[in-house]
């Protein structure tokens, strides 16, 4: 039987639905998509690395210029604790370990501080190289100093420089960069508290915050709430604008993803302490936790407490916002909310919460210039950028080691605060139009300037009364010296001693104090003291004591207005000044700085040495690049400079400037007060000189003497410098050989003998000492004027003026008739007895005719009581 065959069936392809035009179209669509969205991600994630690793290689922060003060200096037996020295090395760049700076390290066990310079320390390349040394401490004691190289016992020792700030650009922004590892728990606790607990475990982005703060943030109809979390705000600091828009919010996060892949969570948040703002300090713009701390609170970011770390998260939503020194309220509830946080989120107790909430806000004054010292930084920024390009100051990480004693810019700086409110107290400076600024043009400014006078070295300087508000250096300023000039008159009149000169002048020297005209070429002069009080008879000592305007132009007279000049331009005075009779009373234009090198002559035994403020700088690898010299040159014998120093002595113990001693400074010192327009004093001991301006902006009348303006901040730094080790031990100035004292009596005008009342010792260059009377001056008037020649420069002699009879040299006849220039026009004596009594051709009382002008100063008649 046959079975029946299937028919096979032929196995053919599967074959796909057809698909619609749509569904093709959709479908090419998102392929195209794809690739777009992967081209635009490469491109991204390719632009962004390159930004990314081209701002983490390397130096992650620009690396400006670091300018540092001077060494300081201490000794055995000086205040302080090994902690406190710790501190300031810190400060100095130092490491609490070796290898953890180039620049140095130190080992503190207890009270014992080892230190060890490393080979970018300043002594490195200094010719006076410290060593490692070890100092010993006992009873909040520097008890004893160890060289570590020979241990040997040292009585000094100079610490390594402190840093100042950073040179800056337009932005003047400051940062002292921290590592992780310095800083404290509690502030890493309370920035995570305060913005973004949850930054341990999220992987750049956190959505879910992003979009809570989106929905807060609609609710209020504004933005009240953040979304960013640190790692987006640190893409957004470092990498993007600070516009607020959708793409920037998307490059952020992108940014944020790639920064998590390439860094660990400790290296983001180091970047981002030191990068966050943190408000302002004067002028100068604060980025990081570590100026911020050193700014806020005066202490290393490892000591902040935990009060103080929550203040400092606290401001970082809204650095000026919450500012402690404008709203302390607003700050002090900023900071309690971050504890509060701290607290719910678990890094602190209940116990800890709650002392820190009632702890005070504990900032630092706010005193830019005694931290800061911008004035000063200013002149050494355009002293660098007259020596090396810019690029190279901001991008070279070079070393600029100053002159500048932070302690004394301290001292300085709190000095003029108290002197300023006193003046503005004297001169009733609160009366203001509403809402005007506490420091306006209206009120007086001021300038103190303070040198090591051996060195010429500017320990502080402070150049105005507010930096914030202006940074006009008044240090710089050209201003009318006044009285403060006279020591240079009388040191020209006093080297006829030494250089053989007539008339020969000392300290017996009497001058005759009235009212007089003074004749110079076609001007006529009449200076008058002050409240026209005139003395008669006085010697030198007293006419400089009680700044005698009269006796001291009638001295410049005598010895030639030319050679009071000559001294003058050779003491560093510009050579603006000219020989006239207003030259004598301070009537030509010089500035602080000028002045305070000027006086170098007096206080450093007749040497001139010119003001400097920058010691040397180095590279980065440590290498000295430049390294100073200043000027040097001998400008007065030293028999004559101790002569000026002893006169001066006077002015302080018994004459216009004895508020210094009435206000508590006891140490041996000399200064001259001065009263222009402004209020001048100069001032030193044997190894700290300063000078003191005060005066309006635009040149007004002061009306206060510079025993009421200048000497009360003079006084009060130099009483805060006093207590500083290395300033409180001046010594009384020691006389050269070469000097010698004889005892006169000035009311009887003669050489008295040992054990009279009225006997006064005078101190004289040995062989210039009197031996007999001493003559007074004839009396002054119209005949003396009369026949006195004008327009005489060689060695013109009133005839009312006459030196001690000496051994040296006779007394001069009565009158001597010096004979005019060659060249020069010889006045009538029918001219000149006609300028007596209508005034001559330009007759004026205490200025010159016509007032002020480049050429004819107004005269400065000393004001002091």
């Amino acid at each position: 039987m046959r079975r029946a065959v299937r028919p096979v069936r032929k196995q053919g392809r599967r074959t796909l639905p057809k698909l619609s035009v749509w569904n093709r179209l959709l479908l090419l669509f998102t392929l195209l998509f794809l690739v777009a969205a992967t081209a635009v991600f490469t491109y991204y994630y390719v632009k962004f690395s390159r930004i990314i690793d081209a701002r983490l290689s390397g130096e992650v922060f620009s690396e400006s210029s670091l300018v540092f003060a001077g060494p300081t200096l201490v000794s055995r037996g000086q205040p302080g604790t090994a902690q406190e020295f710790a501190a300031r090395l810190r400060k100095s760049l130092y490491a609490e370990a070796a290898g953890g700076s180039n620049t140095g390290f130190y080992r503190l066990v207890g009270e014992r501080l080892e230190i060890y310079p490393g080979p970018l320390s300043y002594f490195s390349t200094s010719p006076d190289r410290e060593g490692p040394a070890a100092l010993q401490f006992a009873n909040g004691r520097l008890v004893s100093i160890t060289s570590l190289d020979s241990s040997t016992p040292l009585s000094t020792y100079e610490l390594e420089p402190e840093v100042i700030t950073t040179l800056f650009d337009s932005s003047r922004s400051k940062r002292r960069l921290v590592r992780y590892q310095d800083l404290p728990k509690a502030l890493i606790d309370a920035i995570l508290a305060a913005e973004d607990h949850r930054f341990f475990e999220h992987h750049g982005v956190n959505f879910y915050r992003i979009l809570a703060a989106a929905f807060a943030d609609i609710r209020a109809e504004e933005r009240i709430q953040g979304g960013s979390t640190l790692t987006m705000q640190l893409a957004r600091n470092f990498f993007l604008t600070p516009r607020r828009t959708i793409k920037r919010k998307l490059m952020e996060i992108f940014i944020a993803f790639l920064l998590e892949q390439r860094l660990d969570k400790r290296q983001i948040f180091e970047l981002y302490a030191n990068q966050i703002y943190l408000g302002q300090r004067g002028s100068f713009s604060i980025y990081g936790v570590g100026e911020a701390a050193t700014s806020y609170f005066n202490k290393d970011v490892s000591s902040l407490s935990l009060a103080d770390a929550a203040l400092l998260a606290g401001l970082i939503r809204g650095p000026n916002l919450y500012s402690p020194y404008r709203y302390p309220t607003r700050a002090r509830e900023r900071r309690n909310w971050v504890l509060h946080r701290m607290l719910e989120d678990g890094y602190i107790s209940a116990v800890e919460a709650e002392k820190a909430c009632e702890a005070p806000l504990g900032i630092t004054r706010q005193n830019v210039e005694a931290t800061q010292a911008p004035f000063f930084v200013d002149m050494v920024k355009d002293q660098l950028l007259a020596l090396f390009p810019e690029r190279d100051l901001l991008s070279q990480s070079y070393r600029i080691y100053t002159t500048l004693d932070l302690d004394l810019q301290r001292a300085a700086s709190e000095a003029v605060a108290i002197g300023v409110a006193e003046v503005d107290k004297q001169l009733g400076q609160k009366k203001y139009p509403k809402g005007s600024p506490q420091t306006d043009p209206y009120q007086p400014q001021v300038a103190l300037i303070s040198l090591d006078p051996h060195t010429g070295q500017i320990k502080a300087l402070v150049g105005g009364r507010d930096y914030g508000v202006s940074q006009l250096n008044h240090c710089l300023a050209k201003r009318q010296p006044g009285s403060s000039f006279k020591p240079f008159v009388y040191a020209a009149a006093l080297s006829s001693g030494v250089d053989g000169s007539q008339p020969l002048v000392t300290t017996a020297t009497t001058l005759l104090d009235e009212p007089t005209t003074f004749q110079s070429g076609d001007q006529v002069y009449e200076p008058e003291n002050y409240k026209q009080e005139y003395h008669g008879q006085v010697t030198l000592r007293e006419a400089l004591a009680h700044s005698l305007n009269v006796a001291t132009v009638r001295l410049a007279e005598m010895i030639g207005y030319e050679k009071v000049r000559n001294l003058a331009i050779a003491a560093g005075f510009n050579r603006d000044l000219q020989a006239t009779p207003a030259i004598a009373l301070g009537s030509y234009v010089a500035t602080p700085l000028e002045v305070a090198g000027a006086y170098t002559i007096f206080a450093n035994e007749g040497e001139y040495v010119a003001p400097s403020f920058i010691l040397a700088v180095n590279d980065s690898s440590g290498h000295n690049l430049w390294r100073s010299s200043p000027a040097r040159r001998r400008v007065l014998d030293p028999r004559v400079s101790y002569l000026m120093v002893n006169l001066m002595e006077s002015v302080v113990n018994n004459g216009t400037a004895a508020g210094v001693r009435a206000r508590g400074f006891s140490l041996p010192a000399a200064g001259k007060t001065g009263t222009s327009h402004d209020g001048w004093f100069a001032g030193f001991t044997s190894n700290l000189l300063a000078v003191v301006w005060v005066g309006y902006d635009d040149d007004r009348e002061l009306k206060l003497a510079g025993a009421a303006s200048a000497l009360p901040i003079w006084t009060e730094y130099m009483k805060r410098a006093a207590q500083i080790s290395a300033y409180g031990k001046a010594e009384p100035f020691v006389a050269p050989p070469g000097i010698v004292t004889a005892p006169i009596d000035p009311q009887a005008s003669v050489v008295a003998s040992t054990g009279e009342p009225s006997v006064q010792n005078e101190v004289f260059i040995e062989g210039t000492e009197p031996h007999g009377p001493i003559p007074k001056e004839g009396p002054g008037g119209i005949l003396s004027r009369l026949f006195q020649s004008r327009g005489a420069s060689q060695v013109p002699v009133s005839p009312a003026v006459q030196p001690a009879a000496t051994a040296a040299s006779p007394t001069l006849p009565a009158t001597q008739i010096i004979q005019p220039e060659p060249g020069k026009k010889k006045g009538g004596i029918v001219k000149r007895f006609l300028s007596i009594f209508k005034g001559g051709e330009s007759k004026s009382k205490g200025s010159v005719e016509n007032g002020p002008s480049q050429d004819q100063p107004v005269p400065s008649n000393e004001k002091e009581p």
